[in-house]
């Protein structure tokens, strides 16, 4: 808490607006109750930076950092895989895939703002289970296939998004957005529309913490300690995708953050998922919250995409992930 704390003051202090940290903080106390009647030493478009641009983008990645995360903490408990994330699994392409749809034939408003979340719901869950059907085996889902099986489902996803761009014309740069990710011209209808989603998705995989521990042992003995195995799954499961959903329909496709995230914690705090799954919401919260500082100052004034950053710092782990597996299954490098 303390390090999301301390980032969420860092990330709101500096910016390319060339408003000096004290004026940041002098509106924001003036944002107060208590001090709001008082008389403004500072210009509204300095006010309007800071607490409708500024704030609002921190507090968003901070809500998509955390939705990734616990999204990658579900997948990871379920599938006792520690590369399961719903970018590897291909649930962020299934969600793109229907937000890109919807631009295309500008049907974004069709239900209001709750428009492209749902869609991306709808095509995510469907990614979901093509993934799973793809790994099964004479009814049994094979973890060892299911990587394979999302990599396949991604790159299928991915030349169907690109078809689309294609096809589009005025809206080719709004369905780029989706390719790489960003928070850029987000405003506080975003974070209104992820809170419910997180409010929601948070205590359910919370509930099912102990649950996910038992997992470990295998699904049999699992069912053998009084765990509703396919109830526990179903639910974590779609849990995990309303998040990745929900989060996707206002950034776009960021990789790695389910895959990163609840793994550091992993490492800090052992395996129990009552520890995990809060932590890797407020870790997740964290590292979207730097990862997006650094694309926008990074090269200031111009804006690096999020996705590009975080693949650039997801993609080596990744690898180190992948190196550490194959050194404990006694393999040669």
């Amino acid at each position: 808490m303390l390090l999301l704390a301390v980032s969420i003051v860092v990330s709101l202090s500096i910016g390319s607006a060339g408003i000096s940290v004290r004026d940041v903080w002098g509106i924001m106390l003036h944002q107060l109750p208590w001090l709001a009647d008082k008389p403004l030493p500072y210009t509204p478009g300095e006010i309007a930076i800071v607490t409708q641009v500024r704030l609002s983008r921190v507090l968003l990645a901070v809500l998509v950092g955390a939705c990734l995360a616990l999204a990658g903490t579900g997948f990871q408990g379920v599938l006792r895989n520690p590369l399961a994330d719903p970018y590897t699994l291909g649930v962020a392409s299934g969600c793109s895939v229907g937000a890109a749809f919807i631009i295309l034939f500008g049907l974004q408003t069709a239900i209001g703002m709750w428009t492209i979340p749902l869609v991306a719901f709808g095509t995510g869950t469907v990614t979901l289970l093509g993934v799973f059907w793809l790994s099964r085996n004479k009814g049994v889902m094979l973890i060892e296939t299911l990587i394979l099986s999302g990599v396949i489902v991604q790159s299928f996803l991915g030349a169907f998004v690109s078809f689309m761009v294609s096809m589009s014309e005025g809206v080719v740069n709004q369905i780029l957005f989706w390719l790489m990710g960003s928070l850029a011209m987000r405003s506080w209808d975003n974070v209104y529309m992820l809170i419910p989603f997180l409010l929601v998705g948070l205590p359910l995989l919370l509930i099912y913490g102990q649950s996910l521990n038992l997992f470990v042992l295998g699904e049999r003995h699992a069912a053998h300690l009084g765990i509703r195995v396919e109830r526990t799954k179903l639910i974590v499961l779609i849990s995990s995708t309303l998040l990745t959903a929900a989060a996707v329909s206002v950034s776009g496709v960021i990789g790695f953050v389910g895959l990163v995230v609840p793994h550091l914690i992993r490492l800090l705090v052992g395996p129990d998922y009552r520890l995990i799954t809060p932590l890797s919401a407020i870790g997740g919260g964290a590292f979207i919250l730097w990862s997006d500082t650094l694309a926008r100052m990074a090269l200031s004034p111009k804006e690096i995409p999020l996705g590009v950053v975080t693949a650039l710092i997801g993609a080596p782990f990744f690898a180190y992930l992948l190196h550490r597996q194959k050194l404990k299954q006694g393999g040669t490098i």
